[in-house]
């Protein structure tokens, strides 16, 4: 598939390759899937660590944000994949010199 293309470009170190396909993914699950789907969400969280591996951090916390705020509303606070976005988000924050709000 099309992610599996993407996280083999990101792990031969080729983010720029990785970067339109990961994109044309999530816009391709958000239209048939849906915002709240886990495969969506997963193809935002992967889009946000691409993100973050080409220091493109400000583009990144979107979509960290948007991850966390919706496995909140779905999952709650302490399911295990929301506490994976929690220390995503916390992760990027500190990357960002933001260590208050981390």
């Amino acid at each position: 598939t099309i992610n599996n293309m993407a996280y083999l470009l990101m792990d031969m170190g080729e983010l720029q390759e990785a970067r339109p396909l990961l994109e044309e993914g999530l816009r391709g699950r958000r239209e048939t899937l849906g915002d709240r789907h886990s495969d969506t969400l997963s193809s935002i969280n992967n889009m946000a660590t691409l993100l973050t591996e080409m220091g493109e951090l400000k583009e990144a916390r979107p979509l960290y944000e948007e991850g966390l705020r919706v496995k909140r509303e779905t999952l709650g606070d302490r399911h295990p994949s929301t506490l994976i976005s929690i220390n995503n988000m916390a992760n990027l924050l500190m990357d960002m010199g933001e260590l208050q709000e981390a």
